[in-house]
């Protein structure tokens, strides 16, 4: 299991989407998400076929956030060129976990 921490602060328990496969699947078929699914590499995401709307971060290659906006179901984002990586979580965790652009995250195992 994986933990999505800033400042030493866990946020939530982050599951890891590396592979094609596993990006590809992301969560499509939940009816939630408890805790954050990393995507990478990834610089854009989209909801369709999805039941709930998303929080989304995206972060460059030393897990800094560059970008944060909120996706409804069937929407597609543009692309974040200087991002290497996308955080989902459901929509309003961030608003409670109080991330914001600047913030440094970090993966802890």
């Amino acid at each position: 299991m994986a933990w999505l921490v800033r400042d030493d602060e866990v946020l939530a328990s982050l599951e890891i989407a590396d592979s094609r496969a596993a990006r590809a699947k992301g969560l499509l078929g939940r009816e939630g998400l408890a805790g954050a699914i990393l995507l990478r590499p990834c610089r854009s995401v989209h909801s369709l076929r999805m039941r709930f709307p998303l929080d989304v971060a995206f972060v460059d290659r030393d897990m800094i956030v560059v970008k944060v906006c909120r996706l409804v179901p069937h929407r597609v984002t543009l692309p974040c060129w200087s991002a290497r990586a996308a955080i989902e979580a459901e929509a309003g965790s961030f608003a409670s976990w109080n991330l914001v652009v600047g913030d440094e995250l970090e993966v802890r195992q």
